[in-house]
């Protein structure tokens, strides 16, 4: 070997900090803790690194190993492995170049490439990134920024992925049994210690029971606490899925499943049996199912389907197991409903107003079995300023249109059967009017046997005015 050679190979011994073996031996002083002094060796011990240096007017050195590199931080408990790499003296920055390995205890990170700002504690890992924490959490990515733990320089680690990183996120319940995992796919996703996670742009969370996709969403972990924000829109799956959607969405946890959902801001719900809408909607859940709704805003809270319609105030729905059972509507309550239309030919709505109004839905063992149809309306009552209009099939065939019920009282209670009105009883001062409905006239002017003669097309009778004591029939 040349002077000039071996001159070479010790400057580059010193530039790196390159340790004698005795030093690394069990029997030395531990090392002593504070930022990162990194100690090289050979990847393979076989094969000694091809090593190349230059001294800068600094004193520094800028150091090139290649054939292997391992780089240690024993302080630190921290290692780097790569094919090669580059230190440069005055930067403080170690370049890693192909098949980089970074393993510390918070983090494990493969990539292709990596830049390592000793100054800063702080490594960019490039192409293919993989990093795994120790709880099983995994992100990958085209490009991660890891921020560590380091003496006078930050307390708690920080990960920033760019490039639309996917994060599977693992947590444990109290007995350390490792829950359903959680995916997160975004833009950009910073995660900070080892629970809060913050995502932006195009946000899609996924597990096992919901989908959530937003613009961005931030996650704690550590108090089961996520919120999704800018459109946010989420989808429950299973046998009874349900859609939910407003201006920010809370989601709180316990035990590692969600318990309650809060959308605000035109918030609104899609489900089977039902479409809620509101200014906020509170979902109380259980085993990923609805099982209670409170709905509000100055805009009235509105329950609706096919068959009927709801809006107040405010709105109590309560849905054990995900089945509609009760709705209780408060202040200013407005119900209607859509007659049978195979029984009665009508473009009216039978309605019903008061100050509170309850609803009550078939709830037998039958009902709850079917799942395949929405639940039917057995009962509904008004309290408070009560009023009803109700339309009821003839059954003389000979009739234009409906028997029709208009009654006023402080309670009125109808009853359907078949989604069919079968009676209305009113309580305390009662006052109404009750309608036949017109009769076909007959064609006297054709002979013939009368009971089979030809009818004129008669005009319909009138129309009931609606009831606009309050607004209009409905508001």
């Amino acid at each position: 070997m040349s002077r000039r050679r071996a001159c070479w190979t010790i400057a580059a011994a010193a530039a790196v900090g390159a340790a004698p073996i005795a030093a690394q031996q069990p029997s030395q002083a531990p090392a002593p803790s504070g930022q990162c002094q990194l100690v090289y060796a050979a990847r393979d011990s076989a094969s000694p690194p091809r090593v190349s240096a230059t001294k800068l007017p600094s004193g520094q050195y800028n150091t090139f190993l290649g054939g292997g590199v391992i780089a240690r931080c024993p302080a630190q408990n921290m290692t780097l492995i790569a094919d090669s790499a580059e230190n440069y003296g005055d930067q403080k920055l170690l370049h890693l170049i192909g098949h980089v390995h970074y393993t510390e205890p918070r983090l494990t990170e493969d990539s292709e490439l990596a830049d390592y700002d000793q100054a800063d504690e702080h490594l960019v890992a490039d192409g293919k990134v993989h990093a795994v924490l120790p709880s099983g959490t995994t992100l990958d990515g085209p490009h991660v920024d890891y921020y560590r733990v380091a003496p006078n320089i930050r307390s708690e680690a920080r990960m920033v992925a760019t490039g639309r990183p996917t994060i599977t996120i693992i947590e444990h319940d109290s007995t350390g049994k490792p829950s359903q995992p959680m995916t997160v796919v975004a833009n950009s996703v910073d995660m900070e210690g080892d629970t809060l996670t913050y995502a932006s742009m195009h946000v899609i969370i996924t597990r096992t029971d919901v989908i959530a996709t937003g613009d961005s969403a931030a996650m704690n972990s550590a108090t089961e606490f996520a919120r999704l924000m800018k459109h946010p829109v989420i989808k429950a799956r299973g046998d009874r899925p349900f859609t939910l959607s407003g201006d920010l969405i809370d989601l709180y946890g316990r035990n590692k499943a969600i318990d309650r959902v809060i959308s605000r801001g035109n918030a609104k719900s899609v489900s089977k049996d039902a479409t809620l809408t509101g200014d906020t909607l509170d979902f109380a859940m259980a085993q990923g199912r609805l099982q209670r709704v409170h709905a509000w805003g100055k805009n009235r809270a509105h329950a609706f389907n096919p068959t009927y319609d709801m809006v107040a105030d405010s709105l109590d729905v309560r849905m054990p197991d995900q089945r509609l059972r009760e709705i209780h509507a408060l202040r200013d309550a407005y119900a209607q409903s859509a007659p049978d239309t195979t029984k009665i030919h009508t473009s009216e709505h039978d309605w019903l107003r008061g100050d509170t109004i309850y609803a009550y839905f078939d709830s037998s063992a039958k009902a709850l079995a079917d799942t395949s149809t929405q639940p039917e309306i057995k009962r509904l009552i008004s309290f408070g300023h009560a009023r009803s209009f109700y339309q009821i099939a003839s059954k003389d065939t000979t009739a234009i249109g409906p028997s029709i019920n208009y009654v006023r009282g402080d309670r009125i209670q109808v009853a359907f059967l078949n989604r069919e009105v079968q009676t209305v009883t009113i309580t305390g001062q009662a006052t109404g009017v009750y309608l036949d409905p017109a009769k076909l006239p007959r064609d006297t002017t054709k002979k013939g046997n009368p009971d089979t003669a030809a009818v004129k097309s008669p005009n319909r009778a009138p129309k009931p005015k609606a009831d606009t004591a309050r607004g209009g029939a409905f508001r």
